[in-house]
């Protein structure tokens, strides 16, 4: 009979165990899900700073060849990601698109290319700021003076790339937070209602002369074990739905480098570990302070 009552204790125990890691590891998915949206928000940020672009006008005393010179010398610059010659042909595409019919611009300007030949640039991701472009402008003029008629690019463009995504960033952020506050509500309440089931034997073990510290120490090696587990399973459960959003949905593609996968998981790993440290720690003073006739 009593093994019978033994097996039930630890069929119940187990099953407490499994259920406390399932509601830990839906909670770190969620908050790994946000997290992983700012992280993505900032690759994507860094791909649109780099995607702006500048353009060279030169002095109409200038020819291809001088031109082409300067774009050679602007390669060697530290704050260019790429620097391109744009021919007038090129040019003529580019503006008239698949829209327009090239031979109707032409013929307005008498059959000519009304458009000069010049250099366009795109900046390293932290020289795309206002002030960034602002610099690369003013050097710019200051290294080829009278050569160099105007130095052209979008501000609006600059501004929307920078100011949007942090909004994103920041709306996010406070997501986030929102989301670890409710993480640490509820993986309280479900290492309570864990420990609940234990409340005598752990008044039971300080009756018969254990010291918190002895009692507390199995719980909290458990807790640190749940985090782990709960963030491992958390991470696995990501990569499944970013792959998932890979392979199923064309417009959607969502890519890290091993650096963020990293972080990803060790916030995840570490978020898991303090809060049901944390949850654990202050569950098990509850059951220590309370007197025997409370537990009841």
């Amino acid at each position: 009979m009593s093994g019978g009552v033994d097996k039930l204790n630890k069929k119940g125990v187990k099953t407490s165990y499994a259920s406390t890691i399932i509601g830990i590891s839906l909670v770190l998915f969620m908050i790994g899900i946000v997290l992983g949206g700012i992280f993505g928000l900032e690759n994507i940020q860094k791909q649109a700073k780099e995607s702006l672009q500048g353009d060279l006008f030169f002095s109409p005393e200038l020819n291809a060849a001088d031109i082409k010179q300067i774009e050679q010398e602007l390669k060697t610059w530290e704050q260019f990601s790429e620097v391109f010659f744009v021919s007038p042909e090129r040019a003529i595409e580019e503006f008239t698109g698949q829209d327009q019919n090239k031979d109707n611009i032409l013929a307005i300007f008498e059959g000519e290319n009304p458009l000069p030949p010049t250099v366009g640039f795109k900046p390293k991701e932290k020289y795309a700021t206002l002030s960034g472009m602002k610099k690369i402008k003013e050097e710019l003029i200051a290294a080829y003076g009278d050569r160099i008629e105007d130095v052209n690019y979008d501000e609006a463009s600059v501004q929307n790339v920078n100011l949007g995504f942090k909004q994103f960033v920041y709306l996010f952020g406070a997501i986030a937070l929102l989301l670890i506050i409710v993480a640490v509500a509820m993986i309280n309440n479900t290492i309570r209602l864990a420990l609940y089931s234990k409340r005598f034997s752990i008044k039971t073990m300080q009756l018969v002369g254990a010291t918190s510290k002895y009692i507390r120490r199995p719980f909290l090696w458990q807790a640190i074990g749940m985090g782990v587990v709960s963030g491992v399973i958390a991470m696995a459960l990501l990569f499944v739905l970013f792959y998932a959003l890979n392979n199923l949905i064309d417009s959607i593609e969502i890519s890290y480098d091993i650096q963020t996968f990293l972080i990803l998981l060790f916030s995840l790993l570490t978020l898991g570990i303090v809060i049901t440290l944390i949850s654990t720690w202050f569950a098990l003073n509850k059951y220590l302070r309370m007197k025997l006739d409370d537990l009841y």
